[in-house]
């Protein structure tokens, strides 16, 4: 966070102060809140440009729908309220996320803010919010980065900030189920970068080291690299030197791209390879060409999951085949996420007791029970304090026709999401 958003002031008493120099009858009259038709303006921090921007990619899609189903308005205790969209770049920047997050709300006087795509977005975005006092609703990223990675304290947790997603438990879960049933040897290498999410999955008590042990798994973990790394070869010769045969970790899709071809290149060839964040997108599978075929990730959600939108009734499929039909191109993890969070926001509004009152919105959200197009978000049953989960199961993209597929391959921890295929090791 820089120094221009960390010492951005309280909005509440920015405004405050500025009610008693301007205040007037004018002025009233001229706010949203006294119109004939309210407005709530709700902020969306995204990466839609930088090294995360496939978390973005279908960010116009999404919105463009939500907009579609908003345009009639909400109702809040027999009153209709438009409901304003204001969505601003991230450039994939945590202090860039952080600067618009201020902007949004001290500029544009967001009542909302929702944020999505790994810590990098979302921890600035809910530490704007949260020291604003204005309620912010996020996704997309683990849930222990989001909490220990801002500092949470277990039974006390934020006053403005909820998030709603899976947490590391799920994932290391979800890579066992599937690891399990391949019956290769339990040598890991282990691929953590030194960022929010590499840190809080290589971290030796709260992420992959433990439970991968309590499984007689051997972690080999070199240590941090630095994003944008150019050069992984004392990691492929650590991995090598182990007879690791399986290779995980979490990556940006560039860092995963320079270690895949190095790996390649210094003849190391594991038979599963399962990385998170950098293996959840077509688009990076197909710039890998043949050797994109078998490597796996984790899957929050498919057009298999049997969920449908609480806004329009649209199942998964829908969605994502929606998605295909106005983009020409293969359906991503993230349309569903960015879909649930107007969803939350859209329960919310309908439900809070004053609209004006930033308090009352909040006690919308740690309210909510909704069934949404990821899953039911109900903050009461959540692992920690403003954490609610969503299912996880683990897939594997391989190739079908021209195209490569992702076949969700273990559902144990979600056995409603049904199994598509099978694991295979790599060629």
């Amino acid at each position: 966070m820089n120094k221009k958003t960390a010492i951005a002031p309280n909005r509440r008493a920015f405004l405050t102060g500025a009610g008693a120099v301007l205040a007037s009858p004018a002025v009233l009259t001229a706010t949203r809140a006294y119109a004939a038709t309210p407005t709530l303006r709700v902020g969306h921090v995204s990466p839609r440009t930088g090294p995360l921007a496939g978390f973005a990619e279908a960010d116009d899609f999404v919105l463009a729908g939500i907009e579609k189903v908003f345009a009639g308005g909400i109702e809040n205790n027999g009153k209709s309220w438009n409901i304003e969209i204001i969505s601003k770049d991230s450039q994939s920047n945590p202090n860039r996320a952080a600067e618009v997050a201020a902007d949004l709300i001290l500029g544009d006087e967001v009542d909302i803010i929702v944020a999505a795509s790994t810590p990098d977005t979302v921890n600035p975005v809910s530490d704007q919010a949260e020291v604003n006092e204005v309620p912010c609703i996020t996704t997309d990223c683990p849930w222990q980065p989001y909490f220990f990675g801002r500092n949470g304290v277990p039974g006390e947790g934020f006053a403005s900030t909820y998030h709603f997603f899976w947490g590391l438990e799920d994932v290391i879960g979800a890579f066992l189920d599937m690891w399990g049933k391949s019956g290769v040897a339990k040598t890991v290498g282990g691929l953590f970068p030194n960022d929010a999410d590499g840190n809080a999955w290589g971290h030796p008590e709260l992420g992959l080291p433990k439970p991968l042990a309590a499984e007689d798994y051997n972690l080999i973990d070199p240590g941090r690299y630095q994003p944008l790394s150019d050069d992984f070869s004392n990691y492929i010769a650590a991995f090598k030197d182990a007879g690791c045969e399986i290779v995980t970790g979490n990556m940006i899709p560039p860092d995963f791209a320079t270690f895949w071809s190095q790996a390649a290149q210094q003849g190391f060839n594991p038979k599963v390879v399962t990385i998170g964040k950098a293996l959840l997108f077509p688009s990076v599978i197909e710039t890998l060409g043949e050797r994109g075929d078998g490597l796996s990730s984790e899957v929050w959600w498919s057009p298999n999951h049997p969920f449908a939108s609480s806004l329009d009734g649209s199942s998964a499929k829908d969605l994502a085949e929606g998605y295909t039909a106005a983009s020409n191109r293969p359906w991503t993890q993230p349309i569903g996420f960015k879909h649930a969070l107007f969803e939350v926001v859209a329960d919310v509004a309908r439900r809070a007791d004053d609209l004006e009152d930033p308090e009352a919105i909040v006690a919308a959200i740690q309210g909510t029970n909704l069934d949404t197009i990821v899953g039911n978000v109900n903050w009461a049953n959540g692992p920690i304090n403003n954490v609610t989960k969503t299912p996880l199961v683990a897939g594997q993209w391989q190739k079908d026709g021209d195209a490569f597929d992702l076949k969700i391959v273990a559902n144990s921890a979600a056995s409603d999401i049904p199994l598509t295929g099978d694991l295979k090791f790599l060629a």
